[in-house]
């Protein structure tokens, strides 16, 4: 029998996970990771849950704690982007560096080879692909894990629909409550605003010029940090009558530049920190520029780990920092940082 070790959360696909896995024949280890430190009680809560899964299937869940580690390579990343003015996203981090970059680790500690989550995803051995459930599609957040950890990695919700998903938990009467509850946020150390994180380390209610896009000053805003690109609200333009939106953000001048919406309009942009699961250098492919967007037609050529990426239509809006992920039909090719 193959033993696997799933990361549990106490949360509904994560627990589904583990009785698929089971039910398959996988000796099925748990591990409850604490990543952040949230509000007294958050990690008791869910590490409770997780172990009362773990008593119903009868397998052990082991609880480790990689906070330091998160605060580290994802918290303090998370901070830095947005003080540097640029659009950070910590899950697609997070995935690569901890869930499968320390959670490997752990199992390889337990002579564990197979490792399984609750993304909905799919992964033959070789490539990942889009989940049958697109509404619910998280392969744009394992764009940059490490394609040597792609034999050992298994996704039973894959094939799943979330709806079926409640409702197997929703049948279990002891875990009905699980399939119930509230989904976590898109950010798990978020817990409304980003801004609320930063203003824990720095002032970011300093007030600083508007500028259009020929360098003019034309009104104010409240604080760069409070911007990401294409954000229309929230600064003062004057005798504006149209609409404007945030085109670019200069931090070391606390500046926002801004404009009307056809200025937002990208064709052609830059991704480093390439991360590709098959060796490619020019080739048409389909490209995301941010999670819940269709993926939009593009040529790709890459020089210097460099990818250049040319749209077959424009984008309005592109965040620096964020995640481009290159795809063939659903399956993920790879992506990286857009600059």
């Amino acid at each position: 029998m193959k033993k696997v070790l799933v990361g549990m959360s106490g949360g509904v696909d994560s627990t589904v996970t583990a009785i698929l896995l089971q039910k398959d024949g996988y000796e099925v280890v748990g591990v409850y990771m604490k990543l952040h430190n949230e509000r007294d009680g958050y990690h008791e809560e869910n590490y409770a849950k997780a172990q009362r899964v773990g008593a119903y299937l009868g397998i052990s869940v082991h609880f480790i704690d990689f906070s330091i580690e998160f605060k580290k390579d994802i918290y303090d990343y998370f901070v830095e982007s947005y003080k540097a003015g640029l659009t950070p996203n910590p899950c697609v981090k997070c995935n690569r560096d901890i869930k499968f970059g320390k959670m490997i680790e752990y199992a390889d500690s337990l002579n564990i080879d197979l490792i399984s989550t609750g993304h909905y995803v799919k992964c033959d051995g070789k490539n990942i692909f889009m989940a049958k459930d697109k509404s619910k599609d998280q392969s744009y957040f394992l764009t940059q894990i490490d394609k040597k950890v792609l034999p050992r990695l298994i996704f039973p919700l894959g094939d799943w629909l979330k709806e079926d998903v409640k409702k197997l938990a929703e049948d279990i009467e002891i875990l009905a409550d699980i399939a119930s509850q509230k989904e976590s946020s898109e950010i798990c150390f978020v817990e409304n605003d980003y801004t609320e994180i930063l203003a824990k380390y720095m002032d970011i209610d300093i007030q600083g010029d508007t500028l259009n896009s020929d360098g003019e000053v034309v009104g104010n805003h409240k604080g760069y940090m409070h911007y990401t690109i294409g954000k229309r609200r929230g600064f003062f333009v004057n005798g504006a009558h149209d609409p404007h939106f945030v085109l670019k953000i200069n931090p070391k001048e606390n500046q926002i530049i801004v404009g009307k919406k056809e200025e937002l309009e990208v064709n052609t942009f830059r991704v480093k920190d390439l991360n590709l699961f098959e060796n490619l250098t020019s080739f048409e492919c389909q490209v995301k520029v941010r999670y819940r967007t269709k993926a939009i037609p593009a040529y790709i050529e890459i020089e210097d780990n460099i990818a250049k990426v040319i749209l077959k239509k424009p984008v309005f809006g592109l965040a620096i920092g964020q995640t481009a992920s290159f795809y063939d039909k659903e399956k993920l090719l790879g992506g990286g940082v857009i600059i």
